[in-house]
Order: structure tokens, then sequence, then C-alpha cells
């Protein structure tokens, strides 16, 4: 695993509702939200199970300060960012599984 952490954004379709979260160990927090592990969560309620977009830190401080920087980002912008690194929005977790030696997830 990387040093630092990763903002990324979860989602359920293209164009779909969009979460934002930050964390330090990217395989764990998606795994969480795919399986529901928190039932109550907002990720758990809209069936937020795709991982669309990644930005990866060295700095925790810097994670966190862009995670509420784009928080506070119209949707518009967001979608744009999304597009911009991936257009078509293809769940990009198995790709960071194989990245790090894992198997593919399968739900």
């Amino acid at each position: 695993m990387k040093d630092g952490g990763c903002v990324y954004i979860m989602t359920n379709k293209r164009n779909g509702t969009l979460y934002i979260g930050s964390t330090s160990d990217i395989i764990q927090r998606v795994y969480e939200h795919k399986k529901k592990i928190y039932p109550k969560s907002f990720t758990a309620k809209h069936s937020l199970n795709k991982l669309v977009y990644v930005e990866w830190y060295d700095s925790l401080d810097n994670m966190v300060a862009r995670e509420r920087q784009l928080k506070e980002w119209n949707r518009n912008w967001k979608i744009r960012l999304i597009i911009k690194q991936n257009p078509d929005w293809n769940d990009l977790y198995n790709g960071i599984l194989a990245e790090y030696g894992f198997a593919p997830f399968e739900e």
C-alpha cells in the first residue's frame, strides 16, 4: 500500500449519487462500502458500490484538505473531475486490487 492515503469517489451508476471520502487504506475501505459493512451509512443506503475516482497523496494533511475541498464543489465540477480521469465510469477497484497482487473482487 502507498504511504499517505487517497481521496476517492463512489457511485452507484454513471451520473448517479456521489460520495467523496478519504482513507489511508483504499482496499479495505472500498471493500467495506461494497459489502455494506456499515448498513446505516450513506453509501450503504444508496448502494454506492463503484469506485470511479481516486487521487493519491503522500501527506494525510493534504489528503484531508483535498477531501474537504471536493465536498464543497458543485456536482457538475465533481462529474467533470470523474470524466477527466475515468470517462467510462469504470469501477477502478479491481485494478487497484491487481496492482497490489490481490484477486479480483466478486460480489
